[in-house]
């Protein structure tokens, strides 16, 4: 982890007298622009589907050859070496797996799962309930070990498909020891899985263990001591320490013991932050958890020395920009500040978070960089470098996969 441990270097959070801390924005919520709110309501616009669809057919700026082949620029971008960081075990289901295990199991499904529609909610606690009940109904139909391979198996095999050459996929193992008999042995079933599904498909597998801001701190502590001992940097390893759920919730130094324990066993650390909350927190999250990489972490463009602080100490944000609209944080896709954080020098590694959910998977989020966003063949390689960079796997993994990134551009 480096420099990013030495607390005294990282000072004390975003300074509000500062002139240039404050974005340059009228209307703002926790330092980020939120323009889709109406500021004399303060409420969100109604979410119907009008609007939903409205808002999905302006969501693109397209700076692409209108007379280019969709498949041949889908191939191209397929071809490009990438690697996976921010994706969630539960989340990465696809929509027939999920249906295939809920009518094995006799279990009813919310049509919002299953009407391969990408989920729209406000970013507010109603909207974030509504993410979390479906989120909690996809998760109550995995009820045997059978289940958690063919999901791990699923997300690797797609993954693989769409290019990526390491994927780090994250988990809360607490969820799914009762159906496996205790923490230990989902974690090692999925670890197992890891390692078969990343021969089976030619891509390193590793998994991050992460604790819940929703549980106590105290449960933090007992994952990061069972992360320690499988602690490593091969494919069926445990690769990295995270914390997840709802960044609202829980007090962010409370679990900051766990990561300590963590980090003692060389473990690398992940938590979530700055997507529902703004600049502010993700300097809490800085100072208390001394992060390797931040999940999300969208909301510090509109912090300038938030951003040279993220650069210095080489911390790579996961950047998820499907998730970001899905949860009402920005309204349109080119309303997420993917060019500003690119150009500032921050690594990015995009990922998917939830593509059950949001609908999207890895490569759409290139994609949409390209077409959305204006990214040249170039700056998608640069992107794709950082998110290898950013990976935590055995420097073998990586250095192959730059290398191939590397022809990639050169092939263009």
């Amino acid at each position: 982890m480096g420099d990013v441990t030495q607390e005294d270097s990282l000072g004390s959070g975003a300074d509000q007298t500062d002139p240039s801390w404050a974005p340059a924005v009228d209307h703002v919520w926790n330092n980020a622009p939120l323009d889709h709110l109406d500021p004399a309501r303060g409420v969100e616009p109604d979410q119907d589907p009008a609007l939903l669809a409205r808002i999905d057919a302006d969501s693109a700026i397209d700076r692409t050859d209108p007379t280019a082949d969709p498949a041949a620029g889908r191939k191209n971008l397929v071809a490009l070496p990438k690697a996976h960081l921010h994706l969630h075990f539960t989340g990465s289901m696809t929509v027939e797996r999920l249906k295939q295990m809920a009518g094995a199991h006799h279990m009813h499904l919310d049509e919002e799962l299953i009407d391969q529609q990408p989920l729209r909610v406000p970013a507010d606690r109603r909207g974030w309930y509504r993410f979390q009940r479906l989120y909690d109904m996809a998760r109550r139909c995995v009820t045997t070990e059978q289940d958690i391979r063919a999901i791990v198996d699923d997300a690797a095999r797609i993954d693989a498909e769409e290019g990526s050459r390491i994927l780090e996929i994250q988990v809360t193992p607490d969820s799914y020891a009762p159906i496996m008999g205790g923490l230990t042995p989902a974690l090692e079933v999925m670890l197992d899985e890891a390692r078969k599904a990343s021969d089976r498909h030619h891509i390193a597998v590793g998994i991050i263990v992460a604790a819940s801001r929703m549980s106590h701190p105290l449960k933090a502590r007992t994952l990061a001591r069972l992360a320690a001992q499988y602690a490593g940097d091969e494919p069926g390893t445990v690769v990295g320490f995270g914390l997840s759920n709802d960044e609202r919730s829980g007090s962010t130094p409370e679990f900051a013991p766990a990561f300590r324990i963590a980090a003692r066993a060389g473990l690398p650390l992940m938590p979530h932050g700055g997507e529902l909350l703004g600049p502010e927190h993700i300097h809490q999250v800085i100072e208390s958890l001394h992060p390797t990489r931040i999940g999300h972490g969208v909301r510090a463009a509109s912090d300038p020395r938030l951003l040279r602080l993220l650069r210095a100490h080489g911390i790579t944000l996961e950047v998820c920009p499907a998730s970001n609209v899905g949860l009402g944080v920005f309204a349109r896709k080119q309303d997420v500040p993917l060019r500003a954080l690119y150009d500032s020098g921050v690594p990015i590694a995009l990922s998917a978070d939830d593509p059950l959910l949001f609908g999207e998977r890895l490569e759409h989020q290139y994609q949409d960089a390209r077409t959305i966003h204006g990214f040249s063949d170039h700056e998608l390689a640069e992107l794709a470098r950082d998110s290898i960079r950013g990976s935590v796997m055995a420097g073998r993994y990586r250095k192959e996969a730059l290398a191939g990134v590397d022809e990639w551009e050169r092939s263009q």
